[in-house]
């Protein structure tokens, strides 16, 4: 584990394996940098970096919180990857993460982004207002009603995967992380940020998967046409979990176009 500092001081922890041009991995809600173990493949060809967002694993959490923290977060760690610009990949919130770090300046070599969470009018909306609400389950330490909260009413999995959760080790193991869900949710809050992502000037890759539903289908292809020269390719049956052997040569051979 190594660490860097942040702009406003938050310590930040990373790790790094492989060998070759840095390539920094940005994850999603309920991950750590363990989340993403980077395959073979991938290692032989880049150094891998997968790093805590602020308030997981082994990262600081300074309060207040704001989502340019999160972008701020992810400059420090493409510093610290080594002098030349990193590549980037981000999934789901990270994804949203890596593409507004890129339209808000910060030096990137490429960015591959597999499916920002961006709303539009065709996604399911909670009955109440999400991260409010996990913020007072966490205060009254509710964190496993937090866990099935998210599962149900933002994520929407199917009733028979809701009730796996009940005592189950891996369900337990979330609740940990439920303090930084309201962060999953501001840095993707607002829809497409069409005006801003039309300021990033690194090449993109947007990702998503066909079996993903039609609102997360319809938000890619829209983050794909905010941005100058972005390609958008779509993963056929796949949704929106491809696992790191399924997004590897795809990361590969994008990111070789773009040295």
């Amino acid at each position: 584990m190594e660490t860097v500092k942040s702009a406003d001081g938050t310590v930040i922890a990373y790790d790094r394996v492989g060998a070759g041009p840095a390539l920094i991995v940005s994850v999603g809600a309920f991950c750590t940098r363990h989340t993403f173990v980077a395959p073979p493949e991938l290692r032989q060809r880049f150094t891998v970096i997968t790093y805590d967002r602020r308030g997981r694993g082994d990262s600081g959490d300074t309060q207040p919180f704001a989502p340019e923290r999160e972008y701020e977060d992810l400059a420090a760690v493409a510093v610290a990857a080594g002098p030349e610009p990193a590549f980037v990949f981000g999934h789901s919130s990270g994804a949203a993460i890596v593409l507004r770090a890129a339209a808000a300046g910060v030096p990137l070599a490429a960015v591959a982004a597999y499916e920002a969470p961006f709303d539009n009018e065709d996604t399911p909306r909670p009955a109440i207002e999400p991260a409010d609400h996990i913020r007072g389950l966490v205060r009254a330490g509710r964190r496993g009603e937090a866990v099935r909260f998210w599962m149900t009413e933002v994520v929407h999995l199917p009733n028979e995967m809701i009730a796996e959760l009940e005592g189950a080790p891996w369900a337990k193991a979330l609740e940990a992380l439920t303090p930084t869900l309201p962060y999953d949710l501001a840095v993707a809050a607002g829809g497409v940020p069409t005006a801003e992502l039309a300021q990033i000037t690194a090449p993109v890759l947007v990702l998503g998967g066909v079996n993903s539903p039609a609102w997360f289908r319809r938000s890619v292809a829209e983050q794909a046409a905010a941005i100058p020269g972005a390609r958008l390719q779509m993963l056929d049956g796949y949704d929106h979990n491809a696992p790191p052997e399924v997004i590897t040569p795809i990361l590969t051979e994008f990111f070789r176009t773009c040295r």
